[in-house]
């Protein structure tokens, strides 16, 4: 009987477990959510999490015990200087399952597994807040475009007013003209 053995196996031995949980930890660092089978989504949660929260006091030690986990040097700098710097006020529960139905090849139940505040999807309430400050800047932006164009426009009048006067002139001048040759 399988009493008190709280540890997902995943029909893997330890070694090869502990390798393929370390992988996923380091791409769901990468990449932010990750699809996967629930039981692994599952059992990666369990992994990477206290390794979340260790990462949230930045030392020297921390650093060496994450190391030991993900054998990644490049996920543990990510997670230690973008990861923890964004989940510091969380208290915990960093990752979200979302099922996703099932495999087509052998109707295996998937699920993605993302850091929760790397999602855009159920962040809206900040994005709202965002949209709504760029839509001001843009509507002010439109009218410096309209008041540069309208001076624009009255130092044009001016110039066609000129060349008209200037037509009229030279009419009058050839009107004037072809009075003196008929007059001599």
């Amino acid at each position: 009987m399988r009493h008190g053995k709280k540890i997902a196996h995943l029909g893997r031995k330890t070694p090869h477990r502990k390798y393929m949980l370390a992988n996923m930890a380091c791409s769901l660092i990468e990449h932010k959510s990750i699809n996967t089978t629930v039981a692994k989504a599952k059992a990666l949660k369990k992994y990477i999490e206290p390794l979340i929260t260790k990462s949230k006091s930045d030392s020297t030690h921390n650093r060496r015990i994450v190391f030991s986990y993900l054998k990644n040097k490049y996920a543990v700098t990510e997670l230690f200087r973008d990861v923890s710097v964004k989940i510091g006020d969380r208290p915990g529960g960093y990752t979200r399952i979302v099922k996703l139905g099932n495999r087509l090849g052998d109707n295996a139940s998937m699920a993605m597994i993302e850091l929760v505040d790397y999602n855009t999807i159920y962040n809206t309430g900040n994005d709202s807040a965002k949209k709504t400050r760029r839509r001001k800047k843009a509507s002010k932006k439109s009218d410096n475009v309209v008041e540069e164009s309208t001076p624009v426009v009255e130092e044009a009048t001016p110039v066609v007013e000129e060349s008209i006067s200037e037509i009229e002139n030279n009419e009058t001048n050839e009107s004037d003209s072809e009075k003196k040759e008929t007059d001599s």
